[in-house]
């Protein structure tokens, strides 16, 4: 039932900013969530997450320069991207882990840092 959509990625230059968002079809307001990209040839990795209180982590590559947050009431994720660089370019995905357990993955959205 539970369906994550991402929107936002698309081509941008090195130091520029992009905002993602993800999208839930149900109520996420209790479920932590969290960000993931997989560059080409490399594995899935953390980018950050956000517990339904609003306490963040990320990932030491993008620390200081990603934001995580949620709007609960629009049953939305974002991430706010700033100083991009090259080596951010992946697949960007989107997570929402359900109280049982059960995690759900949206399809993901391009991001592609580049001159």
């Amino acid at each position: 039932q539970v369906q994550l959509v991402e929107s936002g990625g698309g081509l941008v230059q090195p130091g520029g900013s992009l905002k993602l968002s993800c999208v839930a079809s149900g109520i996420i307001s209790s479920n932590p969530m969290g960000w993931y990209r997989q560059a080409p040839g490399k594995q899935r990795e953390l980018v950050a997450t956000i517990t339904p209180g609003g306490s963040t982590t990320y990932a030491d590559s993008v620390k200081g320069r990603f934001t995580i947050s949620r709007d609960n009431a629009k049953n939305t994720v974002y991430l706010q991207m700033n100083s991009l660089k090259p080596e951010d370019t992946a697949v960007y995905y989107c997570k929402a882990t359900m109280i049982w357990g059960t995690d759900y993955w949206g399809k993901g959205t391009l991001v592609t840092v580049s001159s």
